[in-house]
């Protein structure tokens, strides 16, 4: 069984087992959180009404809060001497899928 989650503003497939990185999620290291599901697969069963998806139970232990590797962000303007330089670091969570729905990583 897996499902499609929502978090971050971006969608991902998870199952039971799986790490993944998503965008700041508030918490600390060993704390469970729950994942909006918005469609779910078992089998041949398929809920992509994502009201229906919503009561599957998706939940995640939160495995470590880091940084992603420093982004160069360059603009340049030909013939018009404009140069601008500037860095960004994301903010991540490195999150392990504990449950999909009775599915469960042990």
């Amino acid at each position: 069984m897996y499902a499609i989650v929502k978090t971050g503003g971006k969608q991902y497939k998870v199952s039971a087992g799986d790490c993944l990185n998503v965008e700041k999620l508030e918490g600390e290291v060993g704390d469970k959180v729950a994942l909006t599901a918005i469609a779910t697969v078992d089998g041949a069963k398929v809920v992509a009404d994502p009201a229906e998806a919503a009561k599957t139970k998706v939940e995640a232990e939160i495995i470590e809060q880091f940084r992603s590797d420093k982004v160069i962000v360059f603009k340049f303007k030909k013939r018009k001497n404009y140069k601008r330089t500037k860095g960004h670091r994301q903010n991540l969570t490195r999150i392990k899928i504990t449950a999909v729905g009775s599915d469960s990583a042990e």
